[in-house]
């Protein structure tokens, strides 16, 4: 690791198939250091690591996540020194559910590893990678506090009658279902960059977040507090995703079942990972995606139209929900960097104050800008997400550092 770490919170965030790692001092918000495992399990994986001095890449079998945090220790004290005379402070673990048990930061313990383990039935691809992330970084750093943050924890404060779903109560009661939401991380700190940005009390704001990537999801977030979002028990819901459909008819599940004699693990296959812009055009990176609707191809230009339509009825929701709005913000990787959908999931509302300013909306930079029209009245902004320093912040203020 190098110089200059001191102080500095180590964020690990192991997701399903990859782990992504960080060093960041929660103060500055500089990262001294940040890495990527991938391709878990496949026959060739990729381990990048960069640091101050330069980049350390393996192309290496990698079988599964515990031999991947494995590799990464290794490489780091090969190129620097060892993790733990790094002066690392914390260390912050991205956690996908945390159900009903957890809805703030939280210092992890035995008892945390096995609660965060018991709730994988609700995030079955994420929260045993989230497990095991947590027992490798505490074997290799076992004297440094390690924090939980979830990505549930902002939508914890959802109304009843937004989080409740209309079945039986006592079935829902029986198995924890519910509303939770996703990207809970991103929507919180986005808001309150936005606000930020403005200058503007985030109390006084009515809010529309729309984090856009291979994964999305919208919030409505009033005075700071999250009052509606569009995933649900599972990040299946809501916006058309790159590999999943977000909202459908139930009944296509069942029809899925009993006529097309597909079982639960083959639909949910379907659902996850061959839907959304996948799909239906055979791609899901947004830039391919663009390409072929460029060269003609009728099926990504359908897939384009649902994302945006689905996109577009989130909006307007929301601005029913909330009375009202005074700040949309794009963010994510499609979010931020795509300019087609921010101008098409917004044209023809200037009767609702919401006007995009074309030459603002292409101008490139990787800040936080404004792309809303002088005369707009609601502001729209493009502002970049950063999840691993919200949490190292949010670390960092638990332990007290």
């Amino acid at each position: 690791m190098s110089e200059g770490t001191e102080g500095s919170v180590l964020v690990v965030n192991s997701g399903s198939s990859s782990i992504k790692f960080q060093l960041i001092h929660p103060d500055t918000g500089k990262s001294s250091a940040s890495g990527l495992i991938e391709r878990i399990g496949e026959p060739e994986g990729r381990i990048v690591y960069h640091h101050r001095t330069g980049l350390a890449e393996r192309h290496v079998h990698i079988a599964d996540h515990r031999a991947g945090l494995k590799m990464v220790s290794d490489i780091v004290a090969e190129v620097g020194r060892p993790l733990r005379d790094a002066g690392i402070v914390a260390v912050g673990h991205r956690i996908v559910h945390g159900g009903d048990v957890f809805f703030e930061p939280t210092l992890i313990d035995d008892a945390v590893v096995q609660s965060i383990s018991d709730l994988s039935s609700l995030a079955p691809l994420h929260n045993p990678a989230n497990v095991i992330g947590i027992e490798v970084a505490r074997e290799e750093l076992p004297d440094i506090p390690h924090v939980a943050v979830f990505d549930t924890a902002f939508f914890h404060t959802l109304p009843a009658e937004a989080s409740t779903y209309a079945i039986d109560r006592e079935v829902a009661k029986d198995h924890a279902i519910r509303r939770y939401g996703f990207h809970g991380t991103s929507h919180q700190y986005v808001s309150a960059q936005a606000a930020e940005f403005l200058g503007r009390d985030l109390s006084e704001l009515n809010q529309i977040v729309l984090h856009l990537g291979n994964g999305a999801s919208a919030s409505a977030i009033r005075g700071g507090r999250a009052i509606d979002t569009s995933m649900g028990l599972t990040p299946l819901e809501g916006l058309v995703m790159g590999t999943r459909s977000g909202d459908i008819d139930p009944g296509v599940i069942l029809h899925l079942h009993r006529s097309g004699g597909m079982g639960v693990d083959r639909i949910d296959d379907l659902l996850n990972r061959h839907s959304g812009l996948k799909g239906l055009s055979g791609v899901n990176d947004f830039r391919a995606l663009l390409k072929l609707v460029g060269e003609g191809d009728g099926d990504a230009a359908l897939a384009y139209d649902v994302y945006v339509h689905r996109l577009r009825k989130y909006i307007g929701a929301y601005l029913v929900e909330l009375g009202g709005v005074d700040v949309i913000t794009f963010t994510g990787g499609v979010g931020e960097n795509n300019v087609d959908v921010r101008r098409d999931s917004l044209a023809g509302l200037g009767r609702l104050g919401i006007v995009v300013d074309d030459d603002r909306n292409r101008a490139g930079s990787r800040d936080a800008r404004r792309i809303s029209a002088a005369g707009s009245g609601v502001e729209v902004l493009v502002v970049p997400t950063n999840e691993e320093l919200a949490i190292a912040r949010a670390a960092a203020e638990l332990i007290g550092d």
